[in-house]
């Protein structure tokens, strides 16, 4: 008898997972409480596989050998809390795709960066001429890259959630971008739990495998005293010379020119990159860059393809996007900006001096601790526009800071009311520090919208 493959989640992880479970020859059933997309539903009907929305069958569900959880789904709801109970074994789309490939697995996770990071890493394999697809939490799911396609090299792109349900999967290559407080509705409100599920991209690793990790992120610093790492560590700062290998930033002086670049150093062999020829400015994508250069020189990738990968390089969207100039004011999306910490960075990275920001932020607050950007809001900060179903947190958090707090419940209203504050150089960031779900689908339907209405305007 064909063991049963029940896959929970009809989206794009679940679907790709029952895709490769039907291709394994297992029976497989996946069940999603909420209704399937028409593109997902047509795969499902192709390969035949057996499937129910709008709710969940206890009896099917319960008589799984294994089930397959999508990320999005919390632990505490009544169906998982039953699996729980019966002891039957729950894992990631991640873990189980990891079964079925022998390729090399490059693995980024972390709370900002993730996405930027994992995709520089990409281009430049890519254009290195490797075999190389991208998956995890970007564009196509592993587990259906893996049931369809043949790949040498995969970079993932991995969440606290896909950890959460990860076992016996290794990284060859794992990346910690940064640790800072994200989805403590998640795990508890504990901020440690949240940082051991990061650290679970390490399980498994040994001597012959590599972790790379930021240095000035004190969080993943102290960590790394705590535990037992087995693979080979490459750090990486702009605070700090490193005399080991890995990655830090050099000021070089020529006369009366000062410039700056960063070095890599792996093996002892050294190359330079100078910040001025990087496709992608600011601190934290300074990080992204350096992680994704030392990633490719341990793949011995060639010093001239790094430098005119992340030349080259277009930004990712929904991450500090420009998207029109009206009236002399900028509009920029950042919806991806689903964190405090990401959020701070927007605000940061605008280099224009005085109040000459209009901040759209808001949505399903995760346990957010606002207290890091009330400096940048009192010194960049005109006005915020609140976008969300509840927006006291927001408002309460920043009230003696900011003269002008305004709620809204649509992307047309908040974008409308920003421009009416807005003067020339002005720039309006959607950045929501906030998860997307109480009015749009998610953080791309969020950025999206906002694109579309501010080309309304």
């Amino acid at each position: 008898m064909k063991k049963l493959k029940v896959i929970l989640g009809g989206g794009e992880s679940g679907v790709g997972a029952s895709v490769l479970a039907k291709n394994k020859g297992f029976e497989v059933f996946l069940s999603d409480k909420a209704k399937i997309k028409k593109k997902y539903k047509d795969v499902l009907l192709h390969y035949e596989i057996k499937f129910e929305e709008g709710k969940h069958s206890d009896d099917k569900i319960l008589s799984a050998d294994e089930i397959i959880k999508s990320p999005g789904i919390p632990d505490n709801i009544p169906i998982i809390k039953k699996i729980i109970k019966k002891g039957i074994p729950i894992i990631s789309e991640i873990e189980f795709a990891g079964r079925y490939t022998d390729a090399t697995l490059i693995c980024v996770t972390g709370s900002n960066g993730k996405t930027t990071t994992s995709l520089l890493i990409h281009h430049i394999l890519k254009n290195a001429g490797l075999n190389v697809a991208i998956a995890g939490n970007i564009g196509q799911s592993f587990a259906m890259q893996v049931a369809t396609r043949n790949f040498d090299y995969y970079v993932l792109e991995i969440s606290s959630f896909q950890l959460d349900g990860m076992y016996d999967f290794k990284a060859d290559t794992a990346v910690i971008t940064n640790i800072t407080p994200d989805h403590l509705d998640r795990y508890n409100n504990s901020f440690q739990n949240y940082i051991d599920s990061k650290f679970r991209i390490l399980q498994n690793q040994t001597k012959n495998d590599y972790f790379i990790y930021c240095l000035d992120d004190k969080v993943s610093s102290h960590e790394i005293t705590k535990r037992k790492i087995n693979a080979k560590c490459f750090p990486f700062s702009i605070k700090k010379c490193l005399k080991t290998d890995g990655a830090f930033l050099k000021k070089i002086e020529k006369g009366k020119i000062i410039k700056s670049e960063f070095i890599i150093r792996i093996n002892s062999k050294i190359m330079n990159i100078t910040l001025e020829n990087l496709a992608l400015q600011g601190k934290h994508n300074l990080y992204n860059s350096m992680a994704a250069g030392i990633v490719s020189r341990t793949f011995e990738i060639r010093k001239d393809n790094i430098k005119e990968s992340l030349s080259d390089f277009q930004n990712v969207e929904h991450r500090l996007e420009y998207v029109a100039s009206i009236h002399g004011i900028e509009f920029i999306n950042d919806s991806k900006a689903t964190n405090v910490n990401s959020a701070w960075y927007a605000l940061e990275t605008s280099d224009k001096p005085g109040k000459h920001i209009i901040w759209i932020a808001g949505g399903i607050d995760k346990g957010n601790d606002y207290r890091k950007l009330r400096p940048l809001v009192k010194e960049k900060v005109k006005a915020i526009i609140c976008l969300g179903l509840n927006n006291s947190k927001i408002r309460n958090a920043f009230a003696d800071d900011v003269n002008s707090i305004i709620d809204t419940i649509s992307m047309g209203e908040a974008v409308e009311i920003a421009l009416s504050f807005g003067l020339p150089n002005d720039v309006v960031i959607l950045s929501p520090a906030c998860a997307s779900f109480d009015l749009f689908e998610n953080y791309e339907d969020r950025g999206w919208q906002f694109k579309n209405e501010v080309r309304k305007l």
